[in-house]
């Protein structure tokens, strides 16, 4: 099955979602153009979703891969201490580890990478990345980044793999990067970082579902 096949319900249901979303006209922008305007801002949101499933289930056809992804992975205290003291200098994070435990709050990780062939673990945020993010917010994105590394082999390990190499990364699909290297990816980068194709086949759906956003915006209702 290919990925567009299993990502069609999801880009369907995605853009009957924004078909019968209710709007208020602005006095100023009129009913035709605020509904455009509220219709694009819920897609820009949407779609983003659409990239992390797409992304995540691409990574899944490759045989050398165990793919999966993780909605509550513990941050301890310890790791958010340990990272106070390396966000001004995020790049001397690697090779500091500390035990996965039930911790103090939780993260959203998109993917999460088990290379079988050579026992690397890579974990991934999966972000739209067509805009920057303000000072604070790309603080708080670099906190999370920088304990989901330290914190990565030690979780990997719990779970029976033998890990050889842990690396966080944030994918800001469209190359705007909040975060800069070596922790940012972007769409250009991917097919040669993971090798393995994802860039056309995450487009292709891409490509669907702008397909059928437009068909929302040319209809008069």
């Amino acid at each position: 099955m290919s990925l567009l096949k299993i990502l069609e319900p999801e880009v369907e249901a995605t853009v009957q979602r924004l078909r019968a979303k209710k709007f208020k006209p602005d006095p100023i922008a009129g009913e035709h153009f605020s509904r455009i305007v509220s219709v694009m801002s819920s897609a820009y949101k949407r779609h983003g979703f659409i990239i992390e499933r797409a992304i995540l289930e691409q990574l899944k056809f490759c045989p050398d891969f165990e793919v999966w992804e993780d909605s509550t992975f513990q941050v301890p205290a310890t790791a958010d201490h340990i990272v106070d003291s390396a966000i001004k200098d995020p790049e001397h994070i690697y090779g500091t580890e500390t035990s996965y435990r039930e911790g103090h709050r939780t993260l959203q990780v998109d993917a999460i990478v088990f290379n079988k062939l050579n026992g690397e673990i890579s974990a991934y945020e999966i972000k739209r990345g067509s805009g920057l993010h303000d000072a604070g917010k790309r603080r708080s994105i670099l906190r999370d980044l920088l304990c989901l590394q330290i914190l990565l082999k030690s979780y990997a390990e719990l779970r029976g793999y033998e890990v050889t190499k842990a690396r966080a990364h944030i994918i800001f699909y469209y190359g705007m990067c909040s975060i800069k290297k070596p922790f940012s990816l972007t769409k250009d980068e991917l097919d040669e970082h993971f090798g393995w194709p994802v860039s056309d086949a995450v487009e292709e759906v891409n490509g669907v579902f702008r397909e059928r956003l437009f068909s929302i915006l040319a209809s008069p209702t």
